[in-house]
């Protein structure tokens, strides 16, 4: 029995003036092989409810506790590794807020992360397909690619896609091209060599084309993936 069930029964329990009394049993029914039915009734022990939530985030992406993330804060904080989290957030807030500007409107665009990645989500369900948008200091690069989480509604909305590289390569234009990921999966990805990226005339070039492949990769495969997921959500019923 669910406890807000009995929960029910215990206030009209307590209310007298109700002039009735209130039980809760269960009456499981066997069928024996004999085809007759045997009805057992029991009051059984109560049972909790317990809320189960699935988050799912891009890949590399990290979801803390709350009171792990008090812990964090207690704990002594690497100089090193601050300064590194507050140069890569400046570096993406001067993205986001100079030079992003994108044709669909539709598209939700992240905050400045802390990490040397952005994640663009696309339109597959459970958060299952993103563009990964990053920078890697050490190379002077800057990148966008395809992303999706394993076994999922993306991952087959990018296998999709990428089974028509084909005709996709020539609307995404640019140098655009075909790559494995860890698992051994292909993705679509682009990226350029730039130089030092802490050099503000470097960066600005770095933006600049930042901005153009973000644009045009969210307007090429936005539409894509919300299309094969729509009608494979139909053949599914």
């Amino acid at each position: 029995m669910r406890e807000d069930v009995e929960a029910i029964a215990s206030y009209l329990q307590i209310h007298a003036g109700l002039h009735f009394t209130f039980s809760l049993v269960e009456f499981p029914i066997y069928r024996l092989p004999t085809g007759e039915h045997l009805i057992a009734p029991r009051v059984v022990a109560r049972t909790t409810s317990i809320l189960r939530n699935v988050v799912a985030v891009p890949e590399g992406v990290i979801v803390q506790d709350p009171d792990d993330a008090v812990a964090d804060e207690d704990a002594e904080v690497d100089p090193d590794r601050a300064a590194l989290a507050a140069t890569q957030q400046a570096f993406w807030k001067e993205f986001l807020d100079s030079h992003l500007h994108l044709d669909d409107r539709t598209q939700s665009i992240p905050k400045a992360a802390r990490q040397g990645y952005l994640a663009f989500m696309l339109p597959a369900p459970q958060g299952s397909s993103w563009l990964t948008v990053y920078r890697d200091l050490h190379k002077g690069e800057v990148g966008v690619f395809l992303s999706a989480s394993r076994n999922s509604p993306g991952e087959m909305a990018m296998n999709e896609i990428v089974a028509n590289w084909d005709e996709i390569k020539p609307a995404l234009n640019g140098t655009a091209r075909l790559t494995e990921d860890r698992y051994n999966r292909k993705r679509i990805i682009d990226s350029k060599s730039v130089g030092n990226l802490r050099d503000a005339a470097v960066r600005k070039e770095a933006f600049d084309w930042l901005a153009e492949r973000v644009n045009t990769f969210v307007n090429v495969l936005r539409s894509r993936i919300r299309d094969v997921v729509a009608d494979e959500g139909g053949r599914a019923y």
